[in-house]
């Protein structure tokens, strides 16, 4: 079966890091775009980064721009996502996604993706 595992979520104070880290399994996903949501209490769930196959074209939402840095290794089968300067409105449970349709851009829509993983609470303090 496929599954995408999240992992690295926690508690850390505003102006820290987390690497969140995304494991999948029963596939490769080698052609195929991935991406990371998050979704806050009351809020949407948007995108806020997404990455090609090949690494070579990614996405970030505005406000994470300079902060968020998505990365992959095929070869791993994992998907990371490094987060600097982290600030309050970071927090949120965020997920890891896979779209089962090979595409050489960028996916950042929420009914892009078809895979999902189970979420890992990042919450930052102030």
């Amino acid at each position: 079966q496929v599954q995408l595992v999240e992992s690295g979520g926690g508690l850390v104070q505003t102006g820290g890091s987390l690497t969140l880290s995304c494991a999948a399994s029963g596939r490769t996903f080698s052609g195929y775009p991935m991406a990371w949501f998050r979704q806050a209490p009351g809020k949407e769930r948007e995108c806020v980064a997404a990455i090609t196959w090949t690494g070579g074209s990614t996405y970030y939402v505005d406000s994470v721009k300079g902060r968020f840095t998505i990365t992959r290794d095929n070869a791993e089968n994992t998907v990371n996502l490094q987060m600097n300067s982290l600030k309050p409105v970071d927090t949120a449970v965020y997920y890891c996604a896979a779209r089962s349709v090979k595409g050489a851009y960028v996916r950042i829509g929420n009914y892009d993706y078809d895979y999902w993983g189970q979420g890992t609470q990042v919450t930052v303090s102030s």
